[in-house]
């Protein structure tokens, strides 16, 4: 497997950064997570644009333009030889003296790697997934803005030890409102009658790119309105279908949380009629916009 790092395509063995990297000495950098399927890679664009962002808000200037970092993805997945797999694209601060300043670092380092992910057993996306409930909250928007895609994610990763410890695959984060947030990887949904219920990015999310997708293509393709909204717990445990969304993840019905059973306890008709439909637009044409 080839990894594209600062204008190189190398083995992933031997792939290296500084351990002067402020990416990894401090979290301090930005990253993308992308699918593609038929080689074709699915909302390309839409990820560009918001590491764009990210980086714009963290002040961390690109060394490569736009057009140059695409040409990075599609030649590292070329190289790969992979029809479907997952890119992660980072941008670290790059290497610099021990201490906090960004501006120390004289040049961000760019990396693309290409690889197969599969977050979740295969048998979870027929018959649901249980999930908890984690007991640290998400970082407030003020701390931390969500909407930045940056490298530090241990916030994330401790409630996914959570997740690990209960027996489980994945944890809900709720606000410090107490607010149902998102969950450690993936935004979430419910469903209640024929109307489907997400979040709105005020509650402390990362307003994902599947997330949008599923919104605004998938379910209006099924006929399906979608309600951004504050929801409580109350709201998860009383709905007839929760599912996640994610770019790893895509679509996986909830089929229980805290041990309690969400609707039927699997995965209900209307997460299998968007499942359906995601997969159909995924893999025929993945749109790259």
């Amino acid at each position: 497997m080839k990894v594209w790092l600062d204008g190189h395509l190398l083995d992933k063995h031997h792939a290296n950064i500084s351990v002067y990297d402020h990416g990894l000495l401090y979290g301090d950098g930005v990253f993308e997570g992308i699918r593609f399927y038929n080689g074709r890679i699915f909302k390309l664009k839409s990820h560009l644009d918001r590491l764009v962002a990210s980086a714009k808000a963290i002040h961390l200037t690109l060394h490569y333009t736009i057009r140059e970092i695409e040409q990075a993805v599609r030649d590292t997945v070329a190289a790969s030889g992979l029809r479907d797999g997952y890119i992660r694209l980072v941008v670290t601060r790059g290497a610099g003296p021990l201490g906090l300043n960004p501006f120390t670092c004289p040049k961000p380092c760019t990396i693309v790697i290409v690889d197969k992910i599969s977050l979740y057993p295969a048998e979870m996306y027929e018959k649901g997934m249980p999930v908890i409930v984690a007991k640290r909250p998400r970082i407030p928007i003020e701390c931390l803005d969500p909407s930045i895609k940056s490298l530090n994610y241990l916030n994330n990763i401790l409630a996914k030890v959570e997740a690990i410890e209960a027996g489980v695959h994945e944890a809900i984060m709720l606000n410090t409102d107490g607010q149902v947030a998102e969950c450690t990887g993936d935004n979430i949904f419910f469903i209640r009658g024929s109307r489907v219920v997400t979040p709105p990015v005020s509650a402390g999310i990362l307003n994902g790119v599947t997330r949008l997708f599923v919104m605004n293509e998938v379910a209006s393709a099924c006929g399906i309105a979608v309600e951004e909204r504050p929801c409580r717990l109350e709201d998860l445990f009383t709905a007839d279908e929760v599912f996640l969304t994610g770019t790893a993840a895509e679509i996986i019905g909830v089929s229980s949380i805290d041990g309690e059973q969400i609707g039927e306890g699997k995965v209900g008709a209307i997460t299998r009629r968007m499942v359906a439909e995601f997969r159909a637009r995924v893999t025929t044409e993945a749109p790259e916009d």
